[in-house]
């Protein structure tokens, strides 16, 4: 049983893949979209205030975890595009595991994910910043950043089942960026009100932020936080990943 369901989300993944391959300038557009919020605040808004340091060595892990928190909405209007076309119900009609066509759109998410995590972190090199933690610091980092997307990915999925219409998508999207600016990811809080600043300190993208400037050794990094940036992810996983499944599960009947 088990088998058949790996094979089923498989199936389902590859579905997204050849959609890659047939609407390439969708793909393009999430890769390059992090690339331009990284040169925008790095060089053409600036900032740093205060930041002890250099301002790009703060600024590329925060950005690195806004990527993660950003991009939602190509998976969410897949899946209300699913909905409102009959997709959803034709691949219920077949021997499918429950819940294959969710997994595997989360899978084709987080290798567009990892791909564009690669390439912001290969451009803020070629610009000049450098991560000191080492190899398996890094990795680390990188594991931290993909499951808060894991986390925020399923937290979409949800969403965009409630909204059941792509029209709907963009206005359940707007929720998403005061999750994102609502942190320390682009400026520190002691350059904010004490209101502000500490909402934003217990912001969970502000924990993995923290978290990952911590493992690479760039400015604004505090330990202690590794535990809040894996803790945080997997506490909107036990919400939403069964309200998505169940959800799914309760469609059409």
């Amino acid at each position: 049983m088990t088998t058949c369901a790996l094979t089923d989300c498989w199936t389902m993944t590859r579905r997204e893949l050849a959609h890659w391959a047939r609407q390439p300038g969708q793909l393009l557009v999430a890769l390059v979209f992090p690339v331009m919020l990284l040169l925008m605040f790095g060089y053409l808004i600036g900032g740093g205030r205060g930041v002890h340091g250099h301002y790009v060595d703060y600024l590329v892990p925060g950005m690195l975890a806004l990527t993660m928190a950003f991009g939602l909405e190509g998976t969410m209007l897949a899946v209300t595009q699913d909905l409102t076309k009959g997709v959803i119900d034709r691949f219920r009609s077949l021997p499918m595991a429950d819940g294959a066509v969710l997994v595997g759109r989360s899978a084709a998410d987080m290798l567009q994910s990892a791909a564009a995590l690669a390439l912001t972190a290969a451009v803020a090199y070629a610009l000049g910043w450098r991560a000191h933690g080492g190899p398996g610091a890094f990795l680390a980092a990188a594991g931290l950043l993909l499951l808060f997307r894991f986390a925020m990915l399923w937290t979409g999925i949800h969403l965009a089942l409630v909204a059941g219409r792509p029209e709907m998508v963009q206005a359940v999207q707007i929720l998403v960026w005061p999750v994102g600016f609502l942190s320390n990811a682009i400026a520190a809080r002691e350059s904010m009100p004490q209101w502000l600043g500490t909402v934003v300190q217990w912001s969970p993208l502000s924990q993995t932020a923290t978290a990952v400037r911590d493992l690479l050794g760039s400015p604004g990094g505090e330990p202690g936080h590794i535990w809040p940036a894996v803790l945080w992810p997997l506490a909107l996983l036990a919400v939403f990943f069964p309200l998505a499944v169940r959800r799914f599960a309760r469609l059409g009947r």
